[in-house]
C-alpha cells in the first residue's frame, strides 16, 4: 500500500520536478499522508527519481556526446593483430552545431636504409651508405563550418635526417577549401587552393595508403611536369556518376624552376617565368556492376573488389626559361593511362607517361618527348597475420627513341598490417638501373619502413 502511494505522489509530481530528476518524500507519522514538503510530524523517506524522466536525460546525453565525439576505430575495419584500424584523425564536433568540427591527426613514417652504387665508370669511387631518416612527419588538420564546406592541411617535415640534409624545415603540404555537393548532386563539388591535381594514380593516393613509402620515379617527374608538386595553388571541380565515372578539371598556378630537369636528370639553374596557369582534366571509369571504386587506395585488406581504367591530359603552357646559354619558351603537357583492379587479397595497378616538352640538355636548343611506365600490385594474405608481399616493375625511357636514357626500376617487398595502415612495418629490397646518358650507375636499397598514422 505504501509503496502505491509513493508511486502515486511521484506521478504527481513529476511534472514540476523533471527539470531536477529526483525528488525526496515524506510522511505523515500520524495519518501516513505522502508529502514533497517537510512539516511537524513528518519523516524523511528518503529521495526518489522518476526512472522514465532519467533514462529520458541519459539517452539526450549519450546522443549529444555521440554527435560531439567521434569514434577513434573504424567500426567497419577487420581485426588486426593489433587490433581494428584508427580513423586518420581525431574528430571532434562543436556542442552547439554538430556541423562544426576538428580533426587532428598524425602521419610518421621511418627508414632504416643501406644504399649502395655501383658506378660503371671506374674513375667513380662506389659508395655504401647506411641511412635512418623520417620519410614522412606531418601534423593533419581539418575544420569542418557548415554542412557541405570544410578545410583541409597538413604541416610537413619530409626526409628529416636523409643523406646529409640535416632537420630539413617545416612547410604546407595541402591547404584547401572543400565544398562538397553544393548543388546537391555528387556530380559537383569544388576544391580551392593547395589541393592535388590527379596527373597520376599513385601520386593522388594518399602516401599512407600506397605500398611502397617512395613511389615510381616516372610518377615523380609527372609530379612536377605540370604544377609544382602537383598541388600549386589551383581550382578544381570534381565528382562522380554512381561511382561509375570519376572526373576532375582544373587549371592554376604552374612549374617551379627548383624541380625542372632535363633529360638526363641535371636540375635546372637559370631564370624562369611562366606567363599562363595550367589546365587540364582526369576521367576514370568503372565498366563492371558492383566493381566500382569509391575510394582511392593501394591498401584493400582483403576485402571487396574493384576495376577501374582512367585518362589524362595536362598542359602547362606559356614557360619562358633561360639557362645562361639558351633562352626559350616551351610548353609542358603530359599524357597518363591508368588501369587497377582488386579482388579480395589481390591487387594490381599500371600506369603509363607520355611527356611532350622535354629539354634533352640545358645549354642546348633540343626539345623532345619521353615516356614511361609502371606496374605494381601485392596480394594480402589475411588469415596468416595480414602480411603482404609487393613487388613493382618500371621502365622509363627518359628521352624517347634515343639509347642511353634507359631507367628501369625493380623492387621486392613485404608488408605487414598490425593495425591496418595505423601501423604497419615493411622490409623491401630495390634495383634501380640507370644507362650511360642518365647516370651510367647501378643502385640496391635496402628499406626497413615503419607506419603510425592516426
Amino acid at each position: 500500500m505504501v509503496k502505491k502511494i509513493i508511486s502515486a505522489a511521484l506521478l504527481a509530481a513529476s511534472s514540476s520536478v523533471a527539470a531536477a530528476g529526483a525528488i525526496t518524500l515524506y510522511q505523515d507519522t500520524a495519518t501516513g499522508f505522502i508529502s514533497t514538503k517537510p512539516g511537524p510530524g513528518r519523516v524523511k523517506l528518503g529521495n526518489f527519481v522518476n526512472q522514465e524522466e532519467i533514462d529520458s536525460k541519459i539517452a539526450k546525453r549519450e546522443l549529444k556526446l555521440k554527435k560531439v565525439l567521434s569514434k577513434t576505430e573504424n567500426s567497419e575495419s577487420p581485426e588486426f593483430p593489433l587490433g581494428k584500424e584508427t580513423a586518420p584523425s581525431m574528430k571532434i564536433h562543436a556542442f552547439d552545431n554538430p556541423d562544426m568540427w576538428l580533426k587532428i591527426g598524425i602521419r610518421l613514417q621511418g627508414t632504416f636504409e643501406n644504399r649502395q652504387v655501383d658506378y660503371a665508370d671506374r674513375n667513380t669511387m662506389d659508395t655504401d651508405i647506411w641511412d635512418a631518416y623520417l620519410r614522412r612527419a606531418r601534423l593533419e588538420v581539418g575544420v569542418g563550418f557548415f554542412e557541405n564546406v570544410s578545410f583541409a592541411m597538413d604541416i610537413r617535415n619530409d626526409k628529416a635526417n636523409y643523406a646529409n640534409k640535416g632537420e630539413q624545415g617545416f612547410n604546407i603540404g595541402d591547404a584547401y577549401l572543400k565544398i562538397k555537393r553544393p548543388f546537391g548532386t555528387s556530380l559537383i563539388n569544388f576544391k580551392l587552393y593547395r589541393a592535388k591535381i590527379d596527373i597520376s594514380r599513385t601520386e593522388t593516393v594518399k602516401s599512407a595508403y600506397v605500398l611502397h613509402y617512395d613511389r615510381p620515379h616516372v610518377a615523380d617527374e609527372a609530379a612536377q611536369y605540370i604544377s609544382h608538386n602537383r598541388r600549386a595553388t589551383n581550382a578544381q571541380m570534381y565528382g562522380n556518376w554512381k561511382n561509375k565515372i570519376h572526373y576532375q578539371i582544373a587549371f592554376g598556378d604552374g612549374v617551379y624552376s627548383g624541380k625542372l630537369k632535363d633529360a638526363s636528370g641535371r636540375k635546372f639553374s637559370g631564370k624562369l617565368d611562366q606567363k599562363s596557369f595550367f589546365y587540364g582534366g582526369k576521367i576514370t571509369f568503372s565498366p563492371f556492376e558492383g566493381w566500382e571504386e569509391k575510394r582511392r587506395t593501394e591498401t584493400y585488406f582483403a576485402k571487396g573488389k574493384h576495376f577501374s581504367v582512367g585518362a589524362s591530359y595536362w598542359k602547362s603552357p606559356d614557360i619562358s626559361y633561360d639557362d645562361g646559354i639558351v633562352a626559350k619558351k616551351i610548353d609542358h603537357r603530359l599524357i597518363n593511362y591508368e588501369i587497377s583492379a582488386h579482388y579480395l587479397g589481390a591487387f594490381v595497378q599500371a600506369e603509363y607517361f607520355d611527356f611532350d616538352g622535354i629539354v634533352k640538355k640545358w645549354g642546348e636548343s633540343e626539345i623532345g618527348k619521353s615516356n614511361g611506365w609502371y606496374v605494381t600490385g601485392e596480394y594480402l594474405f589475411k588469415d596468416f597475420y595480414y602480411i603482404a608481399p609487393f613487388a613493382r616493375y618500371e621502365n622509363w625511357d627518359k628521352w624517347k627513341d634515343a639509347k642511353g636514357y634507359d631507367l628501369v626500376s625493380k623492387i621486392l617487398g613485404i608488408n605487414w598490417y598490425l593495425r591496418g595502415n595505423s601501423t604497419k612495418i615493411g622490409l623491401s629490397y630495390q634495383r634501380d638501373e640507370y644507362e650511360k646518358n642518365i647516370g651510367n650507375k647501378m643502385e640496391d636499397r635496402i628499406k626497413l619502413t615503419s607506419q603510425w598514422f592516426f
